[in-house]
């Protein structure tokens, strides 16, 4: 009988192969290149990027399966104890060209934590996904987290306002007086056999939310991919792309652990936007779609009645 690693292991790796279909098929032009790497002291990963496309500027849709010690940094940033552990997980950030195109990350992961005598001390499952648009359309967004809520709901009435006001108060840049990267999803972390939920409802759970992401993401891509837009939107693109950055360089958890376990440095930066403004002391006219978006991520809404 496969473990839950195992199959975790075998679902991302499906996942990625069907997500990156799926957007080549959108974007109708580029493809994605794939790179395997190793890991010096454990494991590996697939690097899946796709750039310059008609839709796509930039994206990437990464798997990671690595093992090894523990460092006392890295116990100390996820707040565990342990000498040993194992990660797999798939993290995924698409860029579109278009400034009426919203970007999108996602991630979904699986940790255990092992004792000198290699017994498994400690398992969780983390993730979520989230999107990020430049221009606020509200009916977009109800999509997204409607479609979120759907997947929650399956599993538990609860999961969706709890997840949702996780994912609010995470993918937040605090420097900023708690301005939001995007409009969110849902975020949820350490996920662990308990309160009458076992390791098995949460692979439910987590694969169930990673199966979804095309519903959610790609009819507002299609919606959006052949609206015109001015230098001027293109030029506020950069600009909160400039706030993407801030975010993962300064707060991403993901990020974070992965620099401080040599993970593969090219692969944690493919979150990255191609192209950002930081322009100093940027002020959004008054009035304008670009303050009405600001207003949204400084004040987080409730998008489901």
């Amino acid at each position: 009988m496969s473990t839950i690693k195992d199959r975790f292991v075998k679902h991302i790796q499906l996942l990625q192969t069907t997500i990156c279909e799926a957007l080549e098929h959108v974007d109708g032009e580029a493809s994605f290149i794939t790179d395997h790497w190793q890991r010096p002291g454990g494991g590996g990963g697939v690097t899946r990027v796709i750039a310059d496309g008609k839709v796509f500027e930039k994206g990437g849709v990464n798997i990671a399966v690595v093992n090894g010690p523990l460092s006392a940094q890295a116990a100390q940033q996820l707040k565990v104890q342990g000498q040993s552990f194992f990660a797999a997980g798939l993290s995924l950030v698409i860029h579109p060209c278009s400034p009426k195109v919203p970007t999108v990350h996602a991630n979904w992961r699986y940790f255990e934590l092992y004792d000198e005598k290699g017994n498994t001390t400690d398992a969780w499952f983390g993730g979520g996904t989230d999107l990020t648009p430049y221009y606020l359309v509200e009916s977009d967004v109800v999509h997204f987290h409607q479609t979120q809520k759907k997947c929650c709901d399956g599993f538990d009435g609860g999961l969706y306002a709890a997840f949702k006001h996780q994912c609010d108060n995470y993918f937040s840049n605090h420097h900023r007086g708690e301005e939001r990267r995007g409009v969110g999803g849902i975020f949820f972390d350490h996920c662990r056999a308990e309160a009458g939920r076992d390791m098995g409802f949460w692979f439910d759970f987590v694969t169930a939310n990673g199966n979804s992401f095309l519903e959610a993401y790609l009819p507002i891509v299609r919606k959006h991919v052949d609206e015109s837009f001015t230098p001027k939107e293109k030029y506020w693109q950069e600009i909160r792309r400039g706030r993407y950055v801030e975010f993962n360089l300064l707060h991403d958890r993901g990020t974070l652990f992965g620099i401080r376990t040599q993970g593969r440095t090219e692969s944690i930066l493919m979150s990255l936007p191609p192209t950002v403004r930081f322009d100093y002391d940027f002020q959004a006219e008054a009035g304008s779609e670009e303050e009405k978006l600001l207003k949204v991520l400084r004040e987080p809404q409730e998008w489901i009645a």
